[in-house]
């Protein structure tokens, strides 16, 4: 027995030599993996991540003064209800609604979907276009949702970045389309059913601006639309041939 356990004992401790090693080096390449992606993410996508760290540290700062889910706290923090914008001016509220948010699942649901989208359009559009873009799609949603209350006579207090989200969903996909449908990691396919089921789910739930996301999606495209033109490949010749 003891001879057959000396036998084995180096081929046992081989054994768990390649398995540790062949653990280690698959942590090692999910940790570069990750790193990797998180570098080029802070790198490159620095507009994207401001507007993500600008939301929540407003909603933090409103969350130490009162309550986000109080809906009269968030009208004087700068929320946009449609008889103060039209009857009383106050167009400011078109833009400072987009950076408030009615509790954090509100907040954290627009932010996830804004950090994982916005750096691929931000590296395709370029940072100044990603701003107007974001900021742009975000007041159309905001003129289209107040416009349509105050026709209808509804006073609604809304607030949120959902419509500049749905701008960078709406953008990225005619980006993607002009792309011939691939774009990175990104198909027109992906991104159309995330619009879809995006959309559905605002339907199928209840105080939703929908027609917000519906203004901030069509904005998105209109807008990359026309400040956004396919870089053409470059055209290279070998200088032996070229007489």
């Amino acid at each position: 027995m003891s001879i057959l356990s000396d036998k084995l004992r180096p081929i046992l401790l081989t054994s768990i030599s390649e398995s540790v090693n062949v653990s280690l080096l698959r942590n090692e390449k999910r940790l570069t993996m990750f790193r990797e992606a998180y570098y080029r993410v802070m790198k490159n996508a620095i507009c994207t991540n401001c507007f993500v760290l600008a939301n929540i540290i407003v909603f933090i700062v409103l969350e130490l003064k009162g309550s986000t889910l109080d809906s009269k706290f968030m009208l004087e923090s700068g929320a946009a209800l449609a008889p103060l914008i039209i009857d009383y001016g106050q167009y400011y509220r078109l833009l400072t609604s987009m950076f408030l948010h009615f509790g954090i699942e509100h907040l954290f649901n627009n932010m996830l979907v804004l950090f994982f989208l916005g750096d691929n359009l931000e590296r395709a559009v370029g940072k100044v276009r990603f701003v107007m873009i974001y900021l742009l799609s975000g007041l159309g949603a905001s003129v289209l949702s107040c416009v349509y209350n105050y026709s209808k006579g509804e006073v609604v207090v809304s607030a949120g970045a959902s419509g500049a989200v749905f701008g960078v969903i709406g953008a990225l996909l005619y980006v993607v389309i002009v792309n011939k449908g691939r774009l990175e990691e990104m198909t027109s396919t992906r991104l159309g059913l995330l619009a879809l089921f995006s959309l559905y789910h605002g339907y199928s739930e209840s105080g939703i601006d929908n027609l917000a996301h519906i203004g901030g999606f069509l904005s998105g495209i209109i807008i990359a639309l026309l400040l956004y033109r396919r870089k053409k490949p470059s055209c290279r010749f070998d200088s032996d041939i070229i007489q």
